[in-house]
């Protein structure tokens, strides 16, 4: 992004040649292939583009001459929807690191030249491999299974609710602090055509959002309170969603922790998982509705076995 005096504020400005015309040399001296793949802010991608990038990061990680590894530049706005989709469906031999800036170009605090230094530097590091898709920001590397954006304003923007974080980047040094985990399942999943809706409940919620939805999608993601518990107003709402045979999957509007089912009362999170309804597990609202978009696409059930 840079700032424009004709737009008010801040736009898209900047292809890969300009990033790398601007930072010197990030590979240290690495060959680096630049592509640029598209210019968007990060609230623009929908379904199509953003599964049309990752069959492009596929078909690279696949090919006949594969790289060391793959860095993306992303608005970060929706940098974690990227992050799983990748993890979710793209084999973890080559790292893929995901990067971006909270701070724009125009900016004297930009942060932009340190987290693609950093990028580079985790995508190329040995111990990288088999790690796959993984976010650098502020030193810190994620994993892409579990990384959010936590702060809308904040340098040090991400990081992983769920989990621990994988490492960190100390100059030209990237210390791991978790092994590489093997054998986790990929979704065999088509593209991102179901249509899931997420839906924040409130204080005495009779179901009237939940209703408005139910012809329009395909699968509902559900924000409870603390441990899953919801307002006994939607539950003849829940009751139809399931009775269509469409999934209900149920977070927590706490960034931190999961649903549970210790709770009896009716709309209890108990209630609701004795019902039917999916529990999201270590997944926040937006991952979760990714993760049910790629069951639906994969023919799966929520949390069901991946190919």
């Amino acid at each position: 992004m840079q700032r424009s005096v004709a737009a008010g504020g801040n736009v898209p400005a900047l292809d890969g040649h300009a990033l790398l015309a601007l930072l010197g040399d990030p590979g240290a001296g690495r060959e680096l292939r630049v592509e640029d793949w598209e210019r968007l802010p990060g609230a623009h991608r929908g379904p199509q583009q953003l599964w049309a990038m990752r069959e492009r990061v596929a078909a690279i990680v696949n090919g006949a001459q594969p790289p060391e590894g793959v860095v993306i530049t992303h608005g970060t706005d929706t940098l974690e929807e990227t992050a799983y989709l990748l993890a979710r469906t793209i084999r973890p031999d080559i790292p893929i690191v995901i990067t971006g800036a909270m701070r724009t170009s125009s900016d004297s605090g930009w942060d932009g030249p340190r987290n693609l230094r950093d990028a580079v530097t985790v995508a190329a590091h040995p111990e990288s491999r088999g790690r796959g898709v993984m976010v650098v920001f502020a030193g810190r590397v994620l994993d892409g299974h579990d990384v959010v954006k936590l702060d809308a304003f904040s340098l040090d923007a991400f990081g992983s609710p769920h989990a621990t974080g994988l490492g960190a980047v100390e100059g030209d040094a990237v210390r791991f602090v978790r092994p590489v985990e093997h054998g986790r399942p990929l979704l065999a999943a088509q593209g991102l055509s179901p249509r899931v809706a997420i839906v924040p409940l409130i204080l005495g919620d009779d179901g009237t959002l939940l209703e408005a939805a139910r012809p329009r999608f395909d699968g509902v993601v559900i924000e409870g309170f603390g441990r899953g518990n919801v307002p006994p107003g939607v539950l003849p709402s829940l009751r139809k969603w399931l009775a269509d045979g469409k999934p209900v999957v149920l977070a927590s509007r706490c960034p931190f922790g999961e649903v549970g089912g210790e709770y009896a009362f009716e709309g209890g999170g108990g209630e609701l998982l004795r019902m039917g309804v999916s529990a999201a597990g270590a997944r926040t609202p937006s991952l979760a509705r990714l993760e049910l978009v790629l069951c639906l696409s994969a023919r799966i059930p929520y949390g069901g076995a991946a190919a």
